[in-house]
């Protein structure tokens, strides 16, 4: 990342799950159900940002139980089976009166790139699709997965 953000900009962070808190790969089980990989360090990062006072959801267009299960445990609201993740976020933000302008947005993939156009601070990974690349103002020096959410901690607080 460039720029600076500071903690008083940001009203409201918002992050995509798969390829943001995971490296956007699945495990299938024969038995059908599916399994992902999340870092700890983002789970820690998340708790601290929410000790901070920083209000945080994840807004995601997964249909499977994984995402509130790990929004559940990391005590943060889930709003997932998402298929027009703009309009949702406006909503959101109209409803619980947060600026789009003091939004932080982190999404990986093309799905992410309408609500990524319309709040103050768009965050990409460093593997995000190259559309989303294109929108960020911001791209973070790890890929998803990795602890993208910690490094966000990292420069947002600790900076």
């Amino acid at each position: 990342m460039k720029k600076a953000i500071r903690k008083k900009d940001i009203d409201l962070m918002v992050y995509d799950f798969d390829g943001v808190l995971t490296d956007n790969k699945v495990l299938v089980f024969e038995d059908g159900k599916e399994a992902v990989v999340c870092n700890r360090s983002d789970g820690l990062a998340i708790r601290k940002m929410r000790e901070n006072k920083i209000q945080q959801i994840f807004l995601s267009a997964e249909k499977s139980g994984i995402v509130a299960v790990r929004a559940k445990k990391l005590k943060i609201k889930a709003i997932h089976n998402v298929r027009d993740k703009k309009t949702t976020l406006i909503a959101y933000c109209k409803e619980k009166k947060y600026d789009l302008k003091k939004v932080l947005y982190v999404g990986n993939d093309s799905n992410d790139r309408e609500a990524m156009k319309i709040v103050g601070y768009p965050v990409a990974p460093r593997d995000a699709h190259k559309s989303i690349k294109e929108v960020a103002k911001f791209i973070i020096n790890v890929d998803g997965g990795q602890g993208v959410i910690r490094a966000l901690y990292d420069r947002i607080i600790l900076k």
